[in-house]
């Protein structure tokens, strides 16, 4: 596959470091290297000097947390999605994002190839090439990790390469853990996290305090929400971006979000991973309360099923597709009521909601008393219980014949 200009996917980590002179040596191109600001902090300080230095002729940093926040992480908040129960799916949810401004500066730029520094056993490799596929199928692609060229099998010997190649890293092998780190989470992975028998060790975790050192007194705070979006913390309205922020810093104080877990890959092999997500935990948290006061028990039900699916189309990085626009559709409409407050508290790595209130609420004091009420007439439910257990009854008498 010949190359003129190539546009990498590049965060300034191990992986894509090393790509840059890969590539160049084995594809004799421009490489021009694209980072997506989606919250990493100070992760992205000195990228464009430290792209150059390594080999680009240029590198795009692209502030995009707005579009993140409103327009991938709100939408999978109000859906309600936990892959395998556990997972918040702040990496899936930053690939599709970052593949599609990738290809608008490959557009700009006239080039005729993207690349990534996904290995060939990960899900974000599949998230990426969905992305291209859907936007940009004319673009060629190359994965370095499944070119037969690439001879870099593991994390020491990208090291290495850095070395020979005089390419700046900051890993080392006391400090190996693969980490994606943005607006709604940090993920951790490799070491002794590859042994899922073995504790965490101190280091790994970054955004959030062990609960056993998190503050003895508990934190209380009061989400406000409209039509399902996060709008203020205690009565003080926050764009979204800074809503995630704040909440990031306090929950992550109190040892809120850990959470450690053995994941099935899309491509077949299980994983283990560290994540972090302070904010969001109490965010979808608080959202499923404020649900469970304004949803009728059907369209409750209903969109907790869809979410299973809804989390599993992120992760396998389906978002550019009719599908996914069609459960946010539906998402969108029955959150239009999803509009109040819920009063959290944050403990020792704890949430536990305190209180719910919404103008749209359906949860009524006259129905929920065990008092006299004149609206449901305690009398009428031998009837319904006759009704709704006749099938019982039926299969008990054949059961006697």
């Amino acid at each position: 596959m010949k190359v003129k200009k190539v546009v990498l996917a590049y965060s300034g980590g191990l992986d894509t470091s090393v790509i840059i002179p890969w590539l160049k040596d084995n594809y004799q191109c421009e490489v021009i290297a694209f980072a997506a600001d989606v919250g990493q902090a100070e992760e992205l300080r000195g990228l464009p000097a430290k792209a150059k230095k390594t080999g680009a002729s240029k590198c795009y940093v692209l502030d995009l947390k707005k579009e993140f926040a409103e327009d991938y992480i709100l939408p999978l908040l109000k859906s309600g999605a936990i892959f395998e129960n556990k997972y918040l799916l702040g990496t899936s949810i930053a690939r599709p994002l970052i593949a599609k401004h990738q290809i608008a500066v490959a557009r700009r730029e006239g080039a005729d190839a993207v690349a990534h520094g996904c290995t060939g056993k990960g899900n974000d490799q599949v998230r990426f090439e969905l992305t291209y596929q859907a936007l940009a199928p004319r673009l060629k692609v190359i994965a370095p990790w499944r070119d037969p060229r690439w001879t870099l099998r593991s994390r020491e010997d990208a090291l290495a390469y850095a070395k020979r190649k005089k390419v700046p890293v900051s890993q080392s092998l006391k400090k190996i853990y693969s980490r994606d780190r943005n607006l709604w989470h940090m993920s951790h992975e490799g070491g002794e996290l590859e042994n899922p028998w073995v504790t965490p060790r101190d280091q790994v975790w970054q955004l959030t305090r062990s609960p056993e050192k998190a503050p003895n007194r508990p934190a209380r705070v009061i989400v406000g929400f409209k039509a399902g979006k996060p709008v203020t913390l205690n009565n003080k309205p926050y764009d979204l971006v800074s809503l995630i922020q704040r909440l990031n810093a306090l929950a992550g104080l109190h040892g809120v979000g850990r959470e450690d877990l053995v994941e099935n890959r899309l491509v077949g092999m299980k994983s283990r991973g560290a994540y972090e997500t302070p904010a969001g935990t109490v965010l979808v948290s608080a959202l499923q309360e404020l649900a469970s006061l304004v949803l009728d028990r059907e369209t409750l039900y209903i969109r907790n099923q869809l979410a299973l699916k809804y989390a599993d189309l992120v992760y396998n990085g389906q978002w550019f597709t009719p599908l996914r626009e069609g459960l946010d559709a539906f998402v969108n409409s029955i959150m239009q009521t999803a509009t109040g407050e819920v009063r959290v508290k944050l403990y020792k790595g704890q949430v536990t909601a305190e209180g719910r209130r919404s103008p749209n609420s359906l949860f009524s004091e006259k129905l929920a008393t065990f008092g006299q009420d004149e609206v449901y007439q305690q009398a009428d439910a031998g009837g319904f219980i006759r009704l709704y257990g006749l099938p019982l009854k039926v299969r008990a008498g054949l059961k006697k014949k």
